[in-house]
């Protein structure tokens, strides 16, 4: 499970932010917290960013997806390129650009997450395409502090036990783009680095607005009962479709011709070319099937505006696919971005499962939860108001311009 993220001086994120997925002491909801055997913390199944356009939604999805990806990318990349081939352009990363100095100060990233029996915590400090700080803390779950796996300060390495006691001779020596990390995977089998690892590859990114037909390929990997889950939840958001036939441009079925969807109507058959079916419908069916790898693993889906072309109560079924937890039984997660205020109710969403981001005077992206509002006399927002509504007025303060919206006069100042 993912606990915890801070990121520092990214895209307009100037600031240490801190996006957190424990959950808070409030009770709603609380048959469907994630518990973590060892000490029984809980944690958060969902968590939705709100926000006005460029005021941070996706740039908290960005640095996520940024550091997830300086850590799979070459690993993937090794197996079909040589060390020296791979491209590492995805190892710059964009600073906060709205003064002097965020330019010459590095992009940092840590990361709090659960995976087996042990809590981890990976630190990746980036500063013109190079490593300047990494470091791996691993503790087991229930007992005492975290002990060093490894520490990176710029070229210099430091083990720990864990990778001293086996009595084999690891290279200290990496590639100053390259995380340490993700070096270990590829060249040593290390239970504790396995074990890391596999959490980071059971991340996925996945932005819809614009939806890419290379995400569709995972359908054709999927086994026939996998493919009857697709079509049974289609037709739960009454997506009346009773197949769908995937034709390749090649014997090897290596890659995809096209995709048609299946219709009974009146005892025939008709076939659709996906592509000349809705916004939403192709969305959904590209989604579907990421979202069930993700709650059979138990991994981390992180979708950046996931409303878009899709309906809310479609919006709303794919949350409670994860806050049911008959249907995920693994303690899996997501994360999203949305402009739907629609399911902004306090019947979908605990209080500290809303997120909010908005910029300041100087350009500078903060985050907050609706959980860390206060109202003028000290209070928190209670869980039964209308969180919509609210927002809508401005009292959470992350729209300043749909409150100006509402007001009696903007007819007329238009």
């Amino acid at each position: 499970m993912l606990c915890q993220f801070i990121f520092k001086n990214f895209k307009s994120y100037r600031d240490e932010t801190v996006f957190d997925l424990q959950a808070t002491s409030i009770r709603e909801y609380s048959e469907r917290l994630l518990v973590s055997e060892g000490d029984a913390k809980e944690f958060l199944p969902i968590s939705a960013v709100y926000g006005p356009n460029a005021g941070g939604k996706s740039g908290i999805l960005e640095a996520l997806n940024t550091l997830i990806s300086h850590v799979m990318d070459p690993i993937k990349y090794i197996k079909h390129m040589s060390p020296s081939t791979i491209s590492m352009k995805h190892m710059r990363c964009p600073a906060f650009a709205f003064n002097e100095w965020s330019r010459q100060e590095p992009t940092e990233f840590t990361i709090f997450f659960r995976h087996g029996a042990y809590e981890f915590g990976y630190t990746l400090a980036l500063l013109n395409g190079r490593i300047v700080f990494e470091s791996l803390y691993r503790k087991k779950i229930g007992r005492g502090g975290a002990a060093k796996v490894f520490e990176r300060d710029l070229d210099k390495v430091t083990l720990g036990s864990a990778l001293t006691s086996n009595k084999k001779s690891v290279n200290v020596e990496v590639n100053p783009q390259m995380p340490y990390l993700s070096f270990l995977s590829l060249t040593y089998n290390f239970d504790i680095i396995n074990v890391a690892i596999e959490w980071f590859s059971e991340c996925l990114f996945i932005n819809y607005a614009n939806l890419s037909g290379s995400l569709l390929r995972v359908l054709a990997t999927e086994e026939d009962v996998e493919k009857t889950r697709v079509i049974n939840m289609m037709q739960e958001m009454d997506i009346p479709i009773s197949d769908y036939i995937i034709e390749y441009k090649d014997e090897a079925k290596e890659e995809i011709n096209k995709i048609y969807l299946v219709r009974m109507l009146a005892g025939k058959e008709y076939k659709l070319n996906l592509l000349e079916e809705s916004g939403g419908t192709r969305k959904l069916f590209g989604l579907l099937p990421l979202i069930l790898i993700t709650l059979s693993v138990g991994g981390l889906l992180a979708v950046d505006e996931l409303d878009a072309y899709l309906h809310p109560k479609l919006l709303r079924y794919v949350i409670k696919l994860f806050t049911d937890k008959s249907i995920n039984k693994e303690n899996a997660q997501l994360v999203f971005s949305s402009h739907d205020i629609s399911t902004m109710k306090n019947d979908l969403f605990r209080r500290d499962e809303i997120w909010f981001a908005s910029k300041n005077d100087e350009g500078a992206s903060t985050i907050y939860s609706l959980y860390d509002i206060r109202k003028p006399n000290g209070e928190h927002v209670k869980s039964t108001e209308p969180f919509d509504k609210q927002y809508l007025e401005g009292r959470y303060g992350a729209d300043p311009y749909l409150s100006e919206m509402l007001s009696p006069t903007w007819e007329d100042s238009i």
